[in-house]
């Protein structure tokens, strides 16, 4: 299909092991887990299956360049001497982001003035023509990493984010992040062989998620655009191929997915989502309290929820997370409850022992997922302290 080449998945802290994972499940080669990343070897087909298919990637990278670099100078001359040609027009736009870890240099902003200099300046120099800079549609998107007197020049194959899926249309206070949720239901075990609710849905995030985990639905589908789609060796005919052969790898979901909020803004603004995601035939959105609810029938629930860590949020932290235990050992037998908080304090007042802890974060705030298991019948205090 095409030559193979090196490219790097970023992801969150903790999601390493599942974004290795799943990048062995599509048939990447060489693989090799960093820290927040997994690099990987494919061909061009391979990058656009990778965008489309990676529930916990962030961005996949494509590196064009590695170097030494000692001096601000010293990394205008060497961007310079590149041949910027083959990846862009004289004509064309462009965007530069850096990221920094490195004593000899202190400002990302500045590296990506600097390296924007030199390629708008071996343009003019050789065509007598310049790009110029679009912040929000690039035609290429340049990514400049300097690990202390190492630096890497990639081409941002993805554009915005990758958990910016395409389908949210109404967000509510405190939104999960997509790559988050998509992780939390992955690192949950959840595979679609069981019920699935959040009871504390705010603009359903995790429904879609685990509803496109459930029926192994790509997860960029309904992204409007990728940043490889401006490359001067974009391949329209190759991408619907693409997209085409992980379209037929969808299966059947045969169990329920409920959210319940009780804010009717939220429950409106989920079912918007939903609908958006055309998932509105797998998942039901209540307008329900969870502190007043119980669980129907006798099947094993499977539960993921984000509940407030009163960051944002006005609440009494003891009596809410004390409430969370209460409902859950009181009216929610046979289910594997999971949620994800920073208030690592409130968790104390759950109540119930947690089965496992896994150490995450939510944004830039320190979080565990914690999961409790409660058991139906004589088992039923088994994980209560």
């Amino acid at each position: 299909m095409g030559e193979n080449f090196e490219m790097v998945a970023k992801t969150l802290f903790g999601f390493e092991d599942l974004l290795e994972k799943e990048l062995t499940q599509l048939g990447a080669q060489h693989i090799k887990k960093g820290v927040r990343s997994v690099s990987f070897v494919g061909d061009k087909g391979f990058m656009y299956k990778a965008n489309l298919g990676l529930r916990t990637a962030i961005k996949i990278l494509k590196p064009i360049k590695s170097f030494t670099v000692n001096s601000e100078q010293e990394l205008y001359n060497k961007i310079y001497a590149m041949n910027w040609s083959e990846y862009l027009k004289p004509t064309g736009t462009l965007a530069i982001d850096a990221t920094i870890h490195s004593d000899l240099f202190k400002h990302s902003l500045f590296i990506a003035q600097k390296a924007k200099d030199a390629i708008v300046d071996k343009f003019r120099d050789t065509t007598g023509q310049r790009p110029n800079v679009d912040l929000k549609f690039p035609d290429l998107k340049v990514n400049v990493r300097i690990d202390r007197n190492q630096c890497t020049i990639s081409l941002d194959s993805s554009g915005d984010s990758l958990h910016k899926r395409g389908y949210k249309l109404a967000t509510n206070i405190a939104p999960i992040n997509e790559v988050l949720a998509a992780g939390l239901i992955m690192l949950s075990g959840w595979d679609g062989q069981s019920d699935f609710m959040d009871p504390m849905c705010g603009s359903g995030t995790m429904l879609i998620e685990a509803a496109m985990i459930a029926c192994n639905i790509p997860p960029n589908l309904m992204r409007k655009e990728f940043a490889f789609e401006r490359w001067e060796d974009w391949d329209v005919d190759l991408f619907e191929k693409i997209e085409e052969s992980l379209l037929n790898k969808t299966r059947d979901f045969h169990y329920t997915i409920t959210g319940y909020d009780k804010a009717p803004s939220a429950v409106k603004k989920a079912q918007e989502n939903i609908k958006n995601a055309e998932l509105d035939d797998f998942i039901t959105v209540k307008h329900e309290d969870f502190f007043k609810t119980q669980k129907g029938g006798e099947r094993k629930l499977h539960m993921v929820f984000n509940p407030p860590y009163g960051e944002r949020l006005n609440i009494d932290l003891q009596e809410f997370y004390k409430n969370i235990g209460d409902t859950l050992k009181q009216n929610y037998p046979n289910t594997d409850a999971w949620f994800i908080t920073s208030n690592l304090e409130a968790l104390k007042f759950v109540g119930l022992r947690p089965s496992r802890k896994i150490q995450l974060f939510n944004a830039k705030l320190e979080s565990r997922l914690v999961k409790y298991e409660i058991y139906a019948g004589s088992k039923k205090g088994k994980y209560m302290k």
